[in-house]
């Protein structure tokens, strides 16, 4: 029985969508991505890095990236902080709901870094501190599952 296993490694380019609210942090969670991405061997020429203003934008901007068929995966990049209002639920859910939709319709890997915390503190530890760099972990996801399905869809023997 074969088992497939997606290995870090170049897979084609990579689109990084990052929100620009809470830059503090998504600028920490980028930089632990494009490490990520050193990391697997992706010379920086097959790197996208797209900004939207806030993560409830992070979904349409995955979906016209998916659309493009340029990307071999998606890292999605962003913080959100729970406040005194609702606000944080209908923004945390939305951009989590909208991105897995872009992943299913377009059997496409979406690194999931968006963090969703109750204090600026949690998010820093999540972008590179006490609690490692997220964005390293979602891109890592991202490219391994995006190398397991090019296994899955290659015809030659699994490694």
């Amino acid at each position: 029985m074969p088992e497939y296993a997606g290995r870090l490694g170049p897979v084609g380019r990579v689109a990084i969508l990052v929100s620009r609210y809470n830059e503090l942090v998504t600028n920490r969670l980028l930089e632990g991505a494009r490490h990520c991405c050193r990391d697997a061997r992706i010379a920086d020429r097959h790197i996208d890095v797209l900004w939207v203003s806030g993560a409830f934008e992070l979904p349409v901007l995955a979906e016209e990236a998916a659309r493009s068929g340029q990307y071999a995966c998606l890292v999605a990049l962003g913080a959100v902080v729970r406040g005194d209002t609702p606000h944080f639920e209908f923004v945390a859910g939305e951009a989590t709901r909208g991105l897995g939709a872009v992943a299913r319709t377009h059997v496409l890997p979406v690194g999931f870094g968006l963090l969703t915390v109750d204090t600026m503190e949690q998010a820093l530890d999540r972008a590179g501190g006490s609690a490692g760099n997220k964005g390293y972990e979602a891109a890592e996801a991202a490219i391994t599952a995006a190398d397991a399905l090019a296994r899955i869809r290659r015809t030659d023997a699994p490694a």
